[in-house]
């Protein structure tokens, strides 16, 4: 597993990496507009009130689906490329 990340970091093409991430990222998207389906579903038949624990956690679950289902449909092995940090960066510097 470490030499296929490896690869990833370097930015090396891989047909099945990018099938098998972008994939993953629909999934999560599909998983999405379903639990976006529960949350409204769940909204509409209570009666106006502060969210139930269990709403929030619905539309939490909703929100990093979507986050996370767009970086990989977009993205896919490209979030694995390793960025190089500049000498003079000010949030991370050198020892």
């Amino acid at each position: 597993m470490s030499g296929n990340l490896d690869r990833l970091r370097k930015g090396e093409r891989c047909w099945a990496a990018e099938v098998i991430l972008r994939a993953g990222g629909l999934i999560l998207l599909d998983g999405c507009y379903r639990a976006g389906l529960l949350a409204q579903s769940l909204i509409n038949k209570s009666l106006p009130n502060q969210a139930t624990p269990g709403e929030f956690a619905v539309c939490a679950m909703t929100f990093l689906m979507l986050t996370c289902g767009i970086a990989l449909t977009v993205e896919g092995p490209g979030l694995f490329r390793h960025v190089p940090i500049p000498a003079h960066s000010a949030y991370f510097p050198r020892k």
